[in-house]
């Protein structure tokens, strides 16, 4: 098992462009089934906003392709979700 610290110190990296989006800041948490939904991320180029708090990105479990030792590599989010709007799960 990992810890949320242990996951913030990893870059997010997107695997197919390479573009550095930052570090985890927060973990969206299912809390009925005790899993992960998303992780929160600060994006590397957002500065703070006029209250201290820059815009926060949400990228959904299901787009992580690896944890490696240092980076968490993502796909698909050239245009990540901003944390505010609604997280729709895919129905099955």
């Amino acid at each position: 098992m990992i810890k949320l610290s242990e996951l913030q110190i990893k870059e997010v990296i997107i695997i197919d462009s390479g573009r550095r989006l930052g570090h985890i800041s927060d973990l969206e948490i299912d809390t009925n089934n005790g899993r992960i939904l998303a992780i929160v991320i600060i994006p590397k180029d957002k500065k703070s906003g006029l209250f201290g708090k820059s815009e926060e990105l949400v990228i959904h479990w299901n787009q992580i392709v690896r944890i490696g030792s240092d980076v968490i590599l993502v796909k698909d989010v050239e245009k990540p979700k901003l944390y505010n709007e609604p997280i729709v799960q895919e129905r099955k």
